[in-house]
């Protein structure tokens, strides 16, 4: 008697069930492919080189700021053609910067000059604010002392200033006209304030032609000064 052989519920090794997924296999289960990225040297070394030009230039400032010299500060106004008084040179210590001030220790040697401009309080003086010889001082020039009353000049009156001499008849001079003397004159000295705060002592520079007028009218007290604002 023969037996048959059922067959077994196991699938042969290898036998795919039916409605099973498919096995990846094959181009589809590759990845796709990166491309490697592109390097630029160059562009590293220019990032590198700024970096360490930065943190240079900072070493550099840190280091510098340290150094300090003795330089000349103004410390009250000097006209232009003014001598360079050594009473309005004051001693500031600044950090070196590179600029050509000039050094306290010149200050002796600045005083024998005159400002080429008008030199305002604060002002760190430089070798080209000086000249060793004043055009307003020159030939053709003379310096005029006035005494002046309240009211024949602006309170706010300081050396340096450029100043209209004005004729002012007096009262008692019947009917005269006023009339400008000098266009444009320097002030070239204020006298010290008095009691008062106040001082009417004033020392112009005009021409040569001007000065016997204009010392003559200062003499009878018929003189005022306007201020130009912006002539130096």
């Amino acid at each position: 008697m023969r037996t048959s052989e059922k067959p077994s519920g196991r699938a042969p090794a290898g036998a795919e069930r039916p409605g099973s997924p498919a096995p990846l296999s094959g181009p589809a289960s590759r990845k796709l492919p990166v491309p490697p990225r592109e390097r630029k040297p160059a562009l590293a070394a220019l990032a590198l080189l700024l970096i360490l030009g930065g943190a240079l230039a900072t070493t550099l400032l840190v280091l510098r700021s340290g150094d300090r010299i003795s330089a000349i500060k103004i410390g009250r106004q000097i006209g232009a053609g003014q001598p360079m008084l050594e009473t309005a040179m004051q001693e500031v210590q600044i950090a070196d910067t590179g600029v050509a001030y000039v050094a306290w220790a010149d200050r002796a040697r600045v005083a024998e000059n005159f400002a080429r401009v008008t030199l305002l309080p604060g002002t760190l003086l430089t070798r080209e604010m000086v000249v060793s010889s004043s055009r307003e001082l020159g030939p053709g020039k003379a310096v005029v002392g006035l005494s002046l009353k309240p009211g024949q000049m602006p309170l706010t009156l300081a050396e340096g200033d450029r100043v209209q001499v004005i004729y002012v008849p007096g009262r008692g001079g019947g009917t005269p006209q006023s009339r400008t003397l000098a266009a444009s004159a320097l002030v070239h000295r204020i006298g010290a304030p008095g009691r008062n705060g106040s001082t009417g002592q004033v020392a112009i520079i005009v021409d040569a032609t001007l000065s016997p007028v204009i010392a003559a009218y200062s003499s009878t007290g018929e003189i005022a000064l306007a201020v130009l604002p912006g002539a130096r």
